[in-house]
């Protein structure tokens, strides 16, 4: 079965990084694109970064300059360097296909607070 288990995430200060990766297994992860996504308290999921199958990376407008999606075919791993972190970035962030094609996993949740 697919498994989509993220880590990396923590409790950072303001202007803080992580870096996020996730680990897939039962599908061929070198022929989706992939995302990762963000739920916040009270918000709905958002998709924040993608990357294609060609290793181009698209950002949303709220991440742009500052997330770097990249991804290791090799190793089917899906990385997120997340820099200069403000409150706004609080959220549990989650991987998965471009348009979500599989369950969610447990996400990894990221705080951002003096």
């Amino acid at each position: 079965q697919v498994q989509l288990v993220e880590s990396g995430g923590g409790l950072v200060q303001p202007g803080g990084s992580l870096t996020l990766s996730c680990a897939a297994s039962g599908f061929i992860f070198s022929r989706h694109h992939m995302g990762w996504y963000r739920q916040a308290p009270g918000k709905q999921r958002e998709l924040v970064a993608l990357i294609t199958t060609g290793g181009y990376a698209n950002y949303g407008d709220s991440v742009k300059g500052r997330f770097t999606i990249s991804r290791d075919n090799a190793k089917n791993t899906l990385y997120l360097q997340v820099n200069s972190l403000t409150p706004e970035d609080t959220a549990v962030y989650y991987c998965n296909t471009q348009y979500a094609l599989f369950s969610w996993g447990q996400g990894t949740q990221v705080t951002v607070s003096s």
